[in-house]
């Protein structure tokens, strides 16, 4: 295991974690369903600015699931759609981070679904083709699976208004300045689905640059048309996989890419053959000391687990040893998957009070939060430019 790459996948897979953390899904918030700090505090409040980048927009997602109480609707009350959600952010590396990276770097981070059943229940979608009319792909062939891609497209406000318009924003403004730019898309669960169709939304609009994607217990998102089309885009992508974790392995558990390839010829056309995109990084929740040799599925796809199983991962064969010291007490912050013996108790992660303020008068409430600032105000300008590009 490259010593590099492991720093540069905990780096970007705690991005990823940083959603989980930031998002505000207590029932009892004012502010449920949007994010707990505001973005120019962002990743100081979760102790993440020795990544050296900075936030640049929020990142929200509508609700378009014809399931009961699936995507619960924020009650942030200034939010552009009362249907949506808080999901991720972009964030782009600052001066020092670029120099030592040699680049501009500008980074996509999403959130998962908050609960595993929902998730699963997301997978029971058949695929289908990608929808053309704002980005078009060359070949009509090229399909995803539809839960996915309503989540990312529901409305132009989702997908033009949010990451294309940032994403030409931060590349005009440094690709202009002479500086090479790179962008690098990371998720989890249901967020490493969206982090690859965003990475094909972007690639399809013509940007000439080096797109990645780190990919954390991501599932199948399309067929093997849409895995060609994105290695055709060169967009590379790494998925990290616990071998004990069930969702990379749907959907697509009868035609998959492990079907000798002239059966996925035959089975192409039907609506459940779908395909794994990029290089497949296995790791072994049983190979740790540090965590419970347990077959339960919640806990096999826990991220904070994944970072873990990096740190320790030495490759196929090797003896597990952490390499960076990240404290292995981070894998029981949500759930209670290390064993006992650490003394580490399960799900230790809290809000101090939860959340709740003293106030002067001895009472107990909530504390107001500042307004939002997530729409730039040239946001049409880019948005014109981009119909341009894609029409």
């Amino acid at each position: 295991m490259d010593p590099l790459l492991r720093s540069e996948l905990i780096r970007y897979g705690e991005m990823a974690q940083s959603c989980y953390d930031a998002f505000d899904y207590d029932p009892f918030s004012y502010y449920f369903g949007g994010c707990r700090f505001p973005r120019r505090a962002f990743l100081d409040s979760l102790h993440l600015t020795r990544h050296g980048y900075d936030v640049t927009r929020y990142l929200y997602a509508t609700a378009n699931i014809r399931l009961p109480n699936f995507f619960t609707k924020s009650r942030w009350p200034n939010l552009w759609s009362p249907k949506a959600n808080w999901i991720g952010y972009v964030a782009v590396s600052d001066d020092e981070t670029s120099r030592v990276l040699g680049r501009r770097d500008i980074a996509i981070a999403w959130r998962g679904t908050v609960t595993r059943l929902e998730w699963l229940a997301d997978l029971m979608n058949y695929l289908k083709p990608v929808d053309g009319k704002k980005i078009p792909s060359r070949d009509p062939r090229v399909k995803v699976q539809s839960g996915f891609n309503k989540k990312l497209h529901h409305s132009i406000r989702s997908r033009l208004r949010q990451v294309l318009t940032e994403v030409k924003r931060l590349t005009e403004k440094y690709d202009g300045a002479g500086e090479e730019v790179s962008i690098t898309i990371t998720g989890h669960s249901l967020g490493s689905a969206l982090a690859t169709l965003s990475a094909y939304d972007i690639a399809e609009t013509g940007l000439n640059l080096v797109i990645c994607v780190f990919s954390f217990s991501g599932p199948r998102v399309g067929n093997v048309r849409f895995k060609e089309r994105l290695d055709f885009l060169g967009v590379k992508v790494l998925r990290v996989v616990n071998v004990h974790d069930i969702v990379p392995r749907c959907p697509g558990f009868l035609f998959n890419e492990d079907v000798p390839r002239v059966l996925t010829k035959l089975a192409e056309g039907l609506p459940w053959c779908y395909s794994h995109v990029g290089v497949e990084l296995e790791l072994d929740h049983k190979s740790s000391p540090f965590l419970k040799p347990t077959s339960d599925l919640v806990s096999a796809h826990n991220l904070e687990a994944h970072l873990h199983l990096l740190d320790g991962y030495h490759g196929k064969g090797q003896r597990f040893a952490l390499a960076s010291g990240r404290d292995p007490a981070l894998v029981n912050k949500g759930s209670d998957f290390l064993q006992d013996h650490h003394m580490v108790p399960p799900f230790w992660r809290q809000d101090h009070n939860k959340g709740l303020i003293r106030t002067q008068d001895g009472r107990w409430m909530q504390p107001e939060r500042p307004k939002l600032d997530d729409h730039p105000e040239d946001m049409h300008e880019y948005l014109t430019s981009l119909r341009a590009i894609l029409s």
